[in-house]
Formats: C-alpha cells, sequence, structure tokens
C-alpha cells in the first residue's frame, strides 16, 4: 500500500499541476432550479483532471449549512424560489451567491414563461455572474476561483 501511495505521490509531481495562486477555500452548495443540464455538465468537467477545482480549495457540500457559496444553474421556476430562498436562509453569513449560465441571468431562458419566476437576480443578491449558455469549464473555474477573494 505504502508503495502505491508513493507512486501516486511521484504521478502527481510529474503531472505539473501547478500550485494555486491564491489561499483559501470555498464550500459550493449546487441549486439546479430548472436547467437543461448544460450548464450542470460543464461544472461537472471543472471537477475533472484537466481543470481539477479541489487543487483551489473549492469543493461542492451536499448542505447549504456546509456552503459559503449557493450555485444557481437555470431558469427559476415558480416551483423553486422557496425551496431556492430556503437553501439560501440556511447558509451561515457571510455567504455569496453565484449564477451560472444566460438562463440563471435571465438572458436567453429556456421553457414557459408562465412557468418563469425570473432570474437568480430577482429571487437573491447574485454576487458572481458566470455568463454563457453553456459557459465554458474555464469560464467556471476562473469566476469560482476569484470569488475566493470577495470573502476576505
Amino acid at each position: 500500500m505504502f508503495v502505491l501511495l508513493r507512486h501516486l505521490q511521484h504521478l502527481r509531481r510529474s503531472a505539473a499541476l501547478p500550485a494555486p495562486a491564491r489561499g483559501g477555500s470555498l464550500a459550493l452548495r449546487h441549486v439546479d432550479c430548472g436547467s437543461c443540464n448544460g450548464c450542470e455538465h460543464e461544472l461537472t468537467n471543472t471537477a475533472g483532471p484537466h481543470y481539477d477545482l479541489d487543487r483551489f480549495g473549492l469543493s461542492i457540500v451536499a448542505s447549504p449549512r456546509h456552503a459559503d457559496v449557493l450555485l444557481v444553474t437555470g431558469s427559476v421556476t415558480t416551483r423553486m424560489v422557496e425551496p431556492l430562498r430556503a437553501a439560501y436562509a440556511a447558509m451561515p453569513e457571510p455567504r455569496l451567491v453565484a449564477a451560472l449560465g444566460d438562463c440563471a441571468l435571465g438572458a436567453g431562458v429556456i421553457g414557459d414563461p408562465a412557468q418563469i419566476a425570473g432570474s437568480a437576480d430577482d429571487i437573491l443578491p447574485v454576487d458572481i455572474r458566470i455568463p454563457g449558455c453553456p459557459p465554458t469549464p474555464a469560464a467556471i473555474a476562473e469566476a469560482l476561483v476569484t470569488a475566493i477573494e470577495l470573502t476576505r
């Protein structure tokens, strides 16, 4: 087992991933408010080995009680307004809200207008805006890494 761990450590060094330029960490709570899943696929790619958000101290948590950032994707539907507000209320202070994708920002919304409550900005105070349909993993990673600075 120790040989395997030593080999893994050598493999990480040989991959030469750059060290994070900033210190700190953020816990992200993702809430899908009615998306087409395009943003979720790109968000999943940011956790992969090419972008590896964990090395910057960014991780997705299961509970809003442990989160620093509420990451909203999709158009906020009328049925998701209260769950979104409840997730935000459960977060400890200081807390940030990130709107990921054009639908969460209220631009290029997909869906029935009668079922759309509005953009994430209409429901909660949005601190981080990540435009795109869907945004690239690089844009998502850059916005979330710079969000660490907002918490200092």
